[in-house]
């Protein structure tokens, strides 16, 4: 593993409650990236890599679990308490769309094409909305009756323009076929998943559950799952997107930020947090990585 100088955290304030969720965009054609965040403050921000404001999304009106960006950053989505998910135009930050559900949305993801949309959460359902459509019922993914998972459904990504990935607090990660809409194939964890995010530079699929982290081929049975056992309860992981030799954690009962090597052995330890750290995502150069906690998350 590569030896770095120490990090040097720079804290990007703004928000007023613990910050729940954060994703970077794709590397750009300019070389920059943008990171979006979520809140329980209700109010997603944008910002630079550099972790300069760029605007908050105003318009929930509850605690916003999961926002995400399409690949050329025109857009974002993003999933609240208020039983709603919402499509913003990230230039204007005017809401395009905003789809009602009948429980807390805590997962959305966009398609590349930026068309469509998945929402998961307190439903145990995903659904699938077409924004060439907004008016238009939305399509379930579900292998039987009308719920993808036998609970909250934690994160949902999308793969490609024809795959997704749902994981839930039944312990399953589910791959599913969206030309069919049915379910490809599942993993099977014995406690409830606690996070998942898709490294597209990898392509990987990184998820904690109790105590472990996998990193997981992001289409099913083409490379062996990698799955390492820590000391501790990771709430979030992120892997390295270019040497994918290290990842970062966050956990929920202290207040730091761990740097292992891909074998579990900790390298680094952060201590820049006040509270403890819900999130953690690698820019997709591997420059730096941002973590999330009380009001305000790190860049380091």
């Amino acid at each position: 593993m590569t030896s770095q100088p120490k990090s040097v955290p720079l804290v990007a304030p703004g928000h007023t409650r613990p910050v729940t969720h954060l994703s970077f965009s794709p590397m750009q054609d300019d070389g920059a990236y943008l990171l979006v965040s979520s809140c329980k403050d209700g109010n997603p921000m944008l910002r630079e890599w550099t972790g300069d404001w760029i605007g908050t999304f105003l318009g929930h009106k509850g605690a916003v679990w999961s926002t995400k960006l399409s690949p050329d950053t025109s857009r974002a989505v993003s999933g609240s308490a208020d039983f709603t998910a919402k499509v913003w135009d990230t230039y204007s930050g005017g809401v395009l769309h905003s789809f009602p559900h009948n429980h807390i949305v805590r997962t959305v993801a966009i398609s590349p094409s930026a068309t469509h949309i998945i929402t998961g959460g307190q439903e145990k359902i995903v659904r699938i909305f077409d924004l060439r459509r907004p008016d238009a019922e939305p399509e379930l993914l579900c292998d039987v009756g009308t719920t993808a998972h036998n609970g909250t459904v934690k994160s949902v990504v999308w793969i490609g323009e024809h795959t997704a990935a749902t994981a839930g607090e039944d312990g399953m990660l589910k791959w599913w076929d969206l030309r069919t809409r049915k379910q490809i194939t599942s993993l099977t964890w014995p406690g409830p998943v606690t996070s998942m995010e898709y490294s597209i530079p990898t392509s990987r699929l990184v998820l904690t559950s109790g105590k472990s982290v996998a990193f997981i081929p992001a289409l099913p049975n083409t490379a062996p799952t990698h799955s390492l056992t820590l000391s501790y309860q990771p709430s979030s992981a992120s892997l390295h997107p270019i040497w994918k030799d290290r990842f970062v954690t966050g956990s929920m009962d202290d207040e730091w930020v761990r740097m292992h090597d891909i074998n579990g052995e900790e390298k680094d330890i952060l201590k820049g947090h006040h509270g403890p750290v819900h999130c953690v995502e690698f820019s997709p150069d591997g420059e730096i990585y941002a973590s999330g906690s009380g009001t305000s998350y790190d860049l380091s």
